[in-house]
């Protein structure tokens, strides 16, 4: 079993990557060309994958992993069951600050599959932000594009005096406002 680890490779310098795991591909996709059209101050890298591990031959090739995120969509159980199983394949130090879970599909509360309980618990398992959204808008897709570089941005060390870490526990404090 691989685990994806935070700090095993040297940073890059003015790069940040981010790695989106998800099931829906599309959502992925989505999301990866509304983070890649907003203005920027570093080289970003986005990497896509369906589930972990990520596949090791391929390991040397890969950047380091600044930040994770997993995407659950609210309307399949099955996407709240694979990033579970991933979740297992993720370093402790991981969750430090580096990893968010992005729930997509609340504006289509009617047909929900996954108790928002269900989501909370993540949260609080994995003591990672929650981020939800509907990448179905236009403009929420580029609001939610936003925080995301923004959150990249502080987890790649390019945000002089706060870290992955401080950011994390100050989401959690608004969250629990």
């Amino acid at each position: 079993m691989e685990v994806l680890r935070p700090f095993d490779k040297l940073p890059a310098i003015n790069s940040a990557a981010l790695l989106l795991v998800g099931a829906d591909g599309s959502a992925q996709q989505r999301l990866a060309e509304a983070v890649l059209r907003e203005p920027k101050a570093f080289r970003i890298s986005i990497h896509l994958a369906a589930s972990l591990p990520l596949p090791a031959e391929r390991d040397h090739l890969r950047p380091r992993i600044d930040l994770i995120v997993f995407i659950i969509d609210i309307k399949s159980k099955y996407s709240l069951k694979n990033v579970e199983a991933s979740l297992a394949h993720v370093d402790a130090s991981f969750f430090l600050g580096k990893v968010c879970f992005l729930v997509t599909g609340v504006g289509r509360v009617n047909s929900c599959s996954i108790e928002m309980s269900a989501i909370w618990k993540l949260r609080d398992t994995y003591c990672s932000p929650v981020l939800l959204c509907e990448l179905e808008s236009e403009k929420i897709q580029a609001t939610t594009a936003q925080r995301l570089l923004r959150m990249l941005q502080i987890c790649a060390g390019h945000v002089p005096g706060v870290s992955a870490l401080t950011f994390s526990s100050l989401m959690r404090s608004s969250a629990d406002d």
